[in-house]
């Protein structure tokens, strides 16, 4: 299926189901469909490679096996990796138990099989047939999910929104709050104080929900821990991994072992 048939030139608000899905694969290079918004909310599930959502003031990047929801009328923009296979849900606002804010969802086995199958489905199914049934349960299963925060805030402060830019570019850029303060012409108190004001999270804990995110994107994707601690600019694979287990529970290969 090619991505802009399926995404850009499809309107949700089209179809009274309370839940579509489509899937997407076979894109040569990136693609991203422009700003936009729908009355459905919708939900980003990569089955391999990634997507990056921006929303709102953030970016969040979806590695497999995890899911980003973008609620109700909320301007968004996806981008999709080369090579990617996407599933795209769309539920209706009214079905109750849904996050009313952007969140990344954990997906299990059952529910990525139920949006796979409704995917293979017709979009105007009938609203009382098998399908229907098949949606009762996705929908039961899907407000279980729990949610996680895997989102890198991007402020619209004029000084941290290019501290934030140049992160984005070089995610391994380890200058400290003094550095990144001394060329913004500010001091480093000043700084510190700016980025809890604005994002409510320390410099530190800002730049490390970066790291996470590119490490769980490039994770998914195959390359090795080592490489990931490289690009990330930490002094050893081992400080990573501290790094990684402290943020997420796990060590990067476990974690990443039984998200598979």
């Amino acid at each position: 299926m090619h991505f802009k048939a399926n995404i850009m030139g499809f309107d949700t608000d089209l179809y009274p189901q309370k839940v579509l899905a489509l899937r997407v694969a076979g894109i040569e290079k990136e693609e991203e469909a422009p700003f936009h918004q729908h009355h459905k909310g919708q939900l980003v599930m990569p089955l391999t490679g990634f997507a990056k959502c921006y929303i709102d003031d953030a970016v969040w990047m979806v590695p497999a096996h995890c899911a980003v929801w973008i609620s109700s009328q909320i301007p968004h923009s996806i981008c999709i990796s080369p090579d990617a296979d996407v599933c795209m849900l769309f539920v209706d606002q009214d079905i109750i138990g849904m996050p009313n804010k952007a969140c990344t969802l954990s997906i299990t086995p059952l529910l990525r099989e139920l949006i796979i199958r409704l995917a293979q489905e017709r979009q105007d199914y009938d609203k009382d047939g098998a399908v229907a049934r098949l949606v009762d349960v996705l929908v039961d299963e899907l407000i279980l999910m729990p949610t996680e925060q895997f989102d890198f805030p991007i402020p619209s402060e004029p000084r941290l929104h290019q501290i934030s830019q140049r992160l984005l570019a070089n995610p391994g850029d380890r200058k400290t709050v003094s550095e990144w303060a001394t060329q913004f012409a500010m001091s480093e108190r000043t700084l510190a104080r700016l980025v809890k004001q604005e994002i409510r999270l320390t410099f530190g804990r800002w730049r490390g929900q970066l790291h996470i995110v590119v490490a769980l994107q490039k994770l998914s994707m195959g390359e090795s821990v080592q490489r990931v601690a490289e690009d990330l600019g930490y002094e050893s694979v081992s400080a990573f991994i501290l790094f990684f287990k402290k943020t997420l529970g796990k060590p990067p290969k476990q974690y990443m072992k039984e998200r598979e």
